[in-house]
């Protein structure tokens, strides 16, 4: 019997949520403008910040197919 709450797949997309997440912080803090306020730090990075943690909450929803 399988004790594990998560299947391997929803590991997987946490562990790339979570790698998507970081970068998008990354992004935000290469913009040059002066206090972040370039397209990178209020556009770009958040988007993709948004989009980790939308692929977290997928994550977290998905139900294992080994059930």
């Amino acid at each position: 019997m399988n004790k594990l709450p998560f299947g391997r797949a929803n590991y997987t997309l946490m562990v790339i949520g979570v790698v998507i997440i970081l970068l998008g912080f990354i992004v935000m803090s290469l913009d040059t403008e002066e206090f972040g306020f370039g397209a990178l730090g209020l556009t770009i990075g958040p988007l993709i910040v948004m989009g980790g943690f939308i692929l977290e909450f997928f994550a977290i929803l998905r139900r294992p197919t080994n059930q």
